[in-house]
């Protein structure tokens, strides 16, 4: 299942880092040993969320609302409150949590415009982020650049934006921006790279930044309990990435004891358990949080589970209700376009559909999963000449990620390129073995048949 994208894959896993200006918060100049980032062992229960801690949250925002509700024109309070929504859509990945922080955000900036009132601007920048609105996004952190030119987070904002977009020159060059003007490394920072590294192919140094990240972060006064869950599940993400997968379950735990009942870190454990082959584990783990937040990526990874096991009515279950939220979540404005496109080309239906949406997708996000997302489509609907466009734009940086390395290797076999199919294939099974719980076995099947027919027609001694 190519659902669950390995490392940095998806638009919402930049939205915990650009939030908020305090992702850029300073941290010490020179950071302790990272061995205070390792990660450490949680029992089950740890999936469960923390009452006493949610009740605070909810506490501390009834007592903004009252304060709005009495003057629903305090843009301070207006900002306070659009912030307690994105900090709480991080933590739970709650699409409702992204629109009432738009919502406050707007008022905001009703009641004080703008260039009084750049917080308000910043929080609707940080909504439209979390909800794919990417242009206006984009266009809003530049303003907040003409507000705030000499801070550093308005840098952050716009660079995280032309990374979803595609355009990767730019957001580098907004980086570095950001980095002349904090003053010293900061977390924030630290992970930016990380996830430059990353679409640039190496691993190394990802997991280098992302680990000094989690040091500055643990290293502040008071650590920030989400940022901190984010970069030791990434660490995951990116030891899954390259077969690790006995260090990427050991980050996934150590992100839920920063955070019980993270959602992506419980469905990252469910995927390394299945790599694993702790397939009820992983099935229980997927139960868990696809009754909390049924994401169309963890309701097919569970669906896939449930066919391996043999679980057919169920994974067909699971299989229309990822259709179902499709559905309701674009009339509700929430898109997930890119996710039901791989998810119809991974399960070998609707070509059509799955292509028209990659391809709608990627007119407004010239990134290399939007064009991984349409070069995978476009071969599984038979346009063999746009799949291999699409994946050499795809392949452009040079990220190793096994998935986009796996699409590449079929799309080869399927126009006859033998030697660039088992590079591809070989390159990807290399580096992770079980990325995926449906496509792997194919890939292992297709790469033992060509070096089958290799050897076949390999000269006699």
């Amino acid at each position: 299942m190519a659902l669950n994208r390995p490392a940095f894959g998806m638009a919402v896993l930049v939205a915990m880092l650009s939030f908020a200006p305090s992702a850029c918060s300073r941290g010490p100049e020179n950071a302790p040993s990272p061995r205070s980032a390792g990660a450490e062992a949680t029992s089950f229960s740890d999936i469960v969320p923390n009452p006493v801690d949610t009740e605070a949250r909810r506490v501390q925002m009834r007592e903004i609302q009252e304060r709005v509700q009495r003057d629903p024109e305090d843009f301070v309070e207006l900002n306070r409150l659009a912030d307690a929504y994105l900090q709480s859509a991080r933590e739970t990945s709650r699409a409702e949590d992204i629109a009432l922080a738009m919502r406050a955000a707007r008022a905001s900036l009703e009641s004080v415009p703008d260039i009084r009132n750049p917080g308000g601007l910043a929080a609707l920048t940080q909504a439209e982020f979390a909800s794919h609105e990417f242009i206006s996004a984009r266009d809003h952190a530049l303003r907040l650049i003409e507000l705030e030119p000499r801070k550093s987070y308005p840098y952050a904002l716009l660079g995280d934006t032309l990374l979803e977009i595609g355009d990767y020159d730019e957001a580098a060059a907004a980086y570095k921006s950001m980095d002349d003007r904090s003053g010293s490394m900061t977390h924030g920072s630290e992970a930016r790279a990380a996830r430059l590294a990353f679409l640039r192919g190496d691993t190394t140094s990802t997991t280098g930044h992302l680990t000094t990240a989690l040091t500055l972060a643990l290293n502040l006064p008071s650590p920030p309990r989400e940022p901190v869950a984010w970069y030791r599940w990434q660490l995951g993400e990116t030891a899954f990435s390259i077969g690790e997968y006995a260090s990427a379950e050991g980050f996934y735990r150590a992100s839920l004891t920063s955070l019980p009942g993270y959602s992506r870190a419980v469905a990252g454990l469910a995927r390394v358990r299945a790599a694993q082959g702790a397939v009820d584990e992983a099935i229980q783990l997927y139960e868990t949080v696809v009754g909390r937040l049924p994401d169309p990526a963890f309701v097919a990874a569970l669906g896939d589970l449930y066919s391996a096991t043999g679980r057919t009515k169920e994974s067909q279950e699971q299989y229309r209700l990822v259709e179902t939220i499709g559905r309701l979540s674009a009339a509700n404005g929430v898109l997930y376009n890119r996710q039901l496109a791989l998810f119809y080309a991974d399960h070998d239906t609707s070509a059509e559909l799955a292509y028209s949406n990659a391809v709608n997708e990627f007119q407004t996000r010239h990134d290399i999963y939007g064009a991984d997302a349409v070069a995978w489509t476009a071969l599984k609907a038979g346009k063999l000449p746009e799949a291999q466009n699409a994946i050499r734009a795809a392949l452009r940086l040079g990220t190793k990620d096994p998935t986009i390395l796996y699409h590449a290797g079929m799309i080869a076999h399927a126009v006859g390129d033998m030697g660039s199919a088992s590079t591809y294939l070989r390159e990807a099974l290399g580096r992770s073995p079980r990325f995926s719980v449906t496509q792997a076995d194919e890939a292992h099947r297709v790469l033992d048949a060509l070096e089958k027919d290799g050897a076949a027609r390999a000269p006699g001694p």
